[in-house]
């Protein structure tokens, strides 16, 4: 049940993100569920980084979108640069 929850939880986030990032993302279903995991790991990752969290436990919520759409920005500077 926890990889269900995961991806679930990863959709969610990963739909935030690219609904509060500017501009147009085009990303099928299983690349925004990696973003929002991918997100919710990095998130986990900095925060314990901080002293925010404790191992184990897992990002906070504003924590993963922020860092999903930081790394759709990336991804945006990434594929538009391979255009050129």
């Amino acid at each position: 049940m926890g990889i269900v929850w995961t991806i679930l939880v990863g959709f969610v986030i990963g739909v935030i993100a690219k609904f509060l990032h500017p501009g147009k993302d085009n990303m099928g279903f299983i690349a925004t569920i990696l973003l929002g995991v991918l997100g919710s790991f990095l998130a986990g990752i900095i925060g314990q980084a901080l002293g925010w969290y404790q191992a184990g436990e897992g990002a906070g919520f504003i924590a993963s979108v922020v860092v999903a759409i930081v790394l759709l920005a990336i991804y945006g500077r990434v594929r538009d640069k391979g255009v050129s």
